[in-house]
């Protein structure tokens, strides 16, 4: 079934222009209320958001949808995706929803969608969403519309639940710590949460005014966090982005430390504490080839997914895996969570930091990554993927590439972009056929 609505992670696009207007926020309650409703209970759904301006309108329109079909509502404000996820489960909800565009800036606007369990939708139950969307609604009768109502201790819950997942007998006293929230979900429970474990918390992106989401700031933005690290003279620089389910790390020398690294670290972590399982972890065919190989190195493996978190935790579960991502920085850690957590895999990150009394640049560089580049290449419209110049680009560039070296070429699931990544030994030789692919996807678009 093609598309209509949701990409790889959810609904996603600019806030007043389909899909992501009003009206349609208040038909996807309306059919994913009504396909959730199962069994005799009175159902209810969460909804959290970030904090772009357009949450407002989405919010109200999805809570007008649900609750016309019967479901009632609790407003959890802004929060993380994965609080959002955690609540669901934990509140027994029958669906959760984060209104969110992640990293993307304050004009788009975005909706995932977590089943009871606290797992985003399988590919059955979105397409069975899609066909409802556009299908007359089932409207409850007047005496069974849902009611709504918001909670206070939301973010106590959450802060609560990350904290007990650092090892009881660490604290974070003789650390300081630059966190960067990017204006975003997590803003006030992460740096809580750190100061809460004893640390000195020095907080960027703490302001959100519901335009100012990940600009120039967060983890697509990491200047701001070197800057200040430096300094400060502080010992880490932790940054989220707007969501808060993903991580990007810098050291305290102002280097950056990206989700490949990350995932290395703690997965020697669990494999020396005998908790690592499934032999290794699950990333996206995006990671470095230098991780696979360091990996192997210590009798581990690296078994790779499609692009997108919820491709990851799908392998994980599937091949009992506890240890996933992604190298943006989506980190699943699946005995504390059920998708990518930012602030959990920075607790993580922190007890290795303390326990093992290095500083961050000796600790968290583990592997010599080979030469990648990424280029994202925007289009108007059609498949430009399709065209016979691209794919001969494409040929041509793997023939370069002789076994030597990847390319992975993809349309974005949240853009109209194609993203064209290629890594081998030779970095000039990397950066030429990304070069030759771009231009072909230019002049075809």
């Amino acid at each position: 079934m093609t598309r209509k609505y949701f990409g790889t992670d959810g609904i996603r696009g600019q806030t007043n222009t389909s899909p992501m207007t009003a009206r349609i926020a208040m038909q996807v309650g309306q059919a994913a209320g009504a396909h959730f409703q199962r069994g005799a209970h009175r159902h209810r759904v969460v909804i959290g958001k970030d904090t772009r301006l357009s949450g407002y309108m989405v919010e109200s329109a999805l809570v007008a949808g649900f609750t016309s079909v019967g479901m009632d509502v609790v407003l959890l404000g802004p929060m993380p995706t994965p609080a959002v996820a955690m609540l669901t489960h934990s509140m027994r909800a029958d669906l959760g929803v984060m209104i969110s565009a992640s990293h993307n800036r304050f004009a788009d606007n975005g909706i995932k969608l977590f089943g009871p369990d606290g797992y985003k939708l399988s590919d059955e139950d979105e397409a069975a969403i899609e066909l409802a969307i556009e299908a007359p609604p089932r409207l409850a009768a007047p005496a069974d519309i849902g009611r709504a109502r918001r909670v206070e201790d939301a973010r106590g819950r959450y802060t609560h639940a990350a904290k007990s997942t650092f090892p009881q007998h660490l604290r974070l006293d003789d650390l300081r710590i630059v966190i960067d929230c990017a204006n975003g979900a997590a803003y006030q429970v992460a740096p809580a949460a750190l100061w809460e474990l004893g640390a000195e918390v020095i907080a960027l992106g703490v302001s959100p005014d519901g335009v100012n989401i990940n600009e120039e700031c967060g983890s697509t933005s990491p200047d701001g966090l070197r800057a200040k690290v430096i300094e400060t003279r502080a010992d880490i620089g932790i940054a989220l982005d707007g969501d808060a389910d993903r991580l990007i790390v810098v050291d305290n020398k102002g280097e950056i430390v990206d989700g490949d690294q990350l995932m290395a670290l703690i997965a020697l972590s669990q494999m020396r504490r005998g908790r690592l399982q499934g032999g290794g972890i699950v990333a996206t065919v995006m990671s470095n080839l230098g991780l696979e190989r360091f990996l192997g190195g210590h009798g581990l493996a690296l078994h790779r997914t499609q692009v997108g978190d919820r491709y990851v935790v799908e392998a994980m579960r599937a091949g009992g895996f506890n240890v996933g991502g992604e190298q943006s920085g989506h980190i699943i850690l699946s005995d504390y969570a059920t998708t990518g957590d930012g602030l959990i895999a920075a607790l993580h990150v922190l007890a290795e930091l303390v326990e093992s009394g290095k500083p961050a640049n000796e600790l968290l560089h583990l592997f010599d990554p080979l030469p990648q580049l990424l280029r994202n290449v925007r289009y108007a419209g059609g498949a430009p993927l399709d065209k016979e110049s691209v794919k001969a680009a494409i040929a041509a560039a793997e023939t370069r590439l002789d076994g030597a070296g990847r390319l992975v070429i993809r349309r974005s699931g949240t853009e109209p972009l194609i993203r064209v990544m290629a890594e081998g030994e030779d970095e000039g030789l990397v950066a030429d056929v990304v070069e030759s692919i771009c231009d072909a996807v230019r002049h075809a678009a």
